[in-house]
């Protein structure tokens, strides 16, 4: 079975994990910097950080502009927290000069789940996941408050009672797929090896 070559947006945040879990999954990765290296993969994975600075740095790399072109031609595309937010057309609760890639017809609202000290964990049931739930760790994560007619909602957080419940928190548009908890962290690769499937598919 082939090895696809995924890259990982290495401009900020946990960018090591991702390169982990996608050799894990049966893809080769490296990190992404320059325009010349995004135009040598078949997918891209936007990883966890601070999504306002992300967007800074695309523009500082010259990246913005390219990664838009190739997500606009049918890039795969995964991205974990911040990167579900660059993923979406809507960002609320987000600076005004702050950028998004428009990936998923989606409105992501940034750090939904609170400031660093609620970060907690949860079993989450992931459409296209068979097996155990999966262990999502979501840390200032955001949440998807309206996804577009094409956009596949794939897990929610469970009903506990709290204000969180039912919000979607992973979601698919065609080869593009974005979830706003951090699987690279859990070793439970099946997130990751979904997005590597999608990849070769592609």
């Amino acid at each position: 079975m082939t090895r696809p070559l995924i890259g990982v947006l290495a401009l900020q945040g946990d960018v090591r994990e991702h390169v982990h879990a996608l050799h894990d999954s049966g893809a080769d990765a490296i990190g992404i910097r320059r325009r010349e290296e995004l135009e040598k993969v078949d997918g891209l994975v936007i990883p966890g950080g601070e999504s306002t600075t992300m967007s800074k740095l695309l523009d500082i790399f010259e990246l913005y502009e390219p990664l838009r072109d190739r997500l606009a031609d049918g890039l795969p595309a995964y991205g974990s927290c911040a990167g579900m937010i660059l993923l979406a057309s809507e960002i609320l609760d987000t600076r005004a000069d702050a950028k998004h890639l428009y990936g998923v017809d989606m409105t992501v609202r940034r750090n939904a789940f609170g400031r660093q000290v609620d970060s907690f964990e949860a079993d989450l049931d992931f459409e296209g996941i068979t097996g155990d739930p999966v262990r999502a760790v979501f840390i200032r994560a955001p949440w998807v408050e309206r996804v577009g007619e094409d956009v596949e909602v794939l897990a929610r957080v469970p009903e506990t009672g709290g204000e969180a419940d039912g919000r979607i928190v992973a979601v698919r548009q065609g080869s593009v797929l974005a979830t706003s908890f951090h699987p690279e962290v859990t070793g439970d690769r099946r997130v990751h090896e979904l997005f590597v499937d999608l990849v070769r598919a592609h």
